[in-house]
């Protein structure tokens, strides 16, 4: 279970508080999922501009998320993320700043450990765009060189990933209507010979959203959205495991605008 709130104190800042409770599956050495129940509350601040963006959070468990973008110019942003824990080495933050030009973009990443990470991609003509990325991980002595391709129409949008690492992405959209779309995804390691795949659908209707998925692994999972009246949303989610024999079902209420 789940409880959100969130009260605008004005137009740019407010503060929210959420209560979970549920059960945490943690790892196990059989093919059994074990679930401890868990209870956290989550206090929180939110600082919402054109130009800046500032988002906190401070947790019952020990931790703090701090999250922030900045346009620093019309054309170059600056985006950080923190969290910070009592757990010895799980604390993490990491920089972006990104830059768009006219028809390429460049991002440039720094985090702990030692990360350091560069991103570029150049739109060729109006529906094909390539691009390339490099990283280092100093504290893990790891690094790692990829290329990716994206064509896009009105219609569609398919795209294709490789990297150095051993991973082969693809991902195809396609809008049926101006109602439905579908999409399917396909994950290939060529060093560990592991291949999973994906379909997914999206319906909309007039006062209500479908979205749905099913994988190679035996998962499914779907989840509704309707509006009731003006401010009231009603959520309905429900997953299956097949291969793990895990069944989870969810429904909820938004309130507010």
């Amino acid at each position: 279970m789940r409880v959100d709130f969130t009260k605008g104190l004005n137009q740019k800042f407010s503060l929210s508080h959420s209560i979970s409770m549920g059960a945490t599956e943690i790892p196990s050495q059989s093919a059994e999922i074990l679930k401890v129940p868990t209870a956290t509350y989550e206090f929180g601040a939110n600082y919402l501009d054109p130009k800046l963006m500032l988002i906190g959070r401070v947790m019952t468990d020990g931790r703090v998320i701090a999250r922030g973008r900045c346009e620093l110019t019309e054309n170059l942003s600056l985006k950080a993320n923190a969290q910070l824990t009592s757990e010895e080495h799980m604390s993490q933050g990491i920089a972006n700043f990104d830059y768009k030009g006219r028809d390429y973009r460049v991002l440039f990443q720094l985090g702990n450990g030692g990360l350091v990470a560069a991103n570029y991609i150049q739109s060729v003509t109006p529906n094909l765009s390539l691009g390339g990325e490099i990283f280092w991980a100093g504290q893990h002595h790891k690094s790692g060189l990829g290329y990716g391709a994206r064509y896009s129409t009105d219609k569609m949008v398919a795209t294709g990933q490789i990297a150095s690492t051993g991973l082969v992405a693809l991902g195809y959209v396609q809008k049926v209507s101006e109602k439905v779309s579908l999409a399917s995804d396909l994950m290939y390691n060529y060093m560990s010979r592991e291949a999973t795949a994906s379909f997914g659908y999206d319906y909309m209707l007039r006062q209500s959203r479908l979205r749905g998925k099913i994988d190679s692994d035996g998962r499914i999972s779907t989840f509704l959205e309707e509006r009731l009246n003006m401010g009231l949303n009603f959520i309905l989610s429900a997953e299956i495991d097949h291969k793990k024999k895990d069944y989870k079902f969810g429904f909820g209420l938004t309130v507010g605008e």
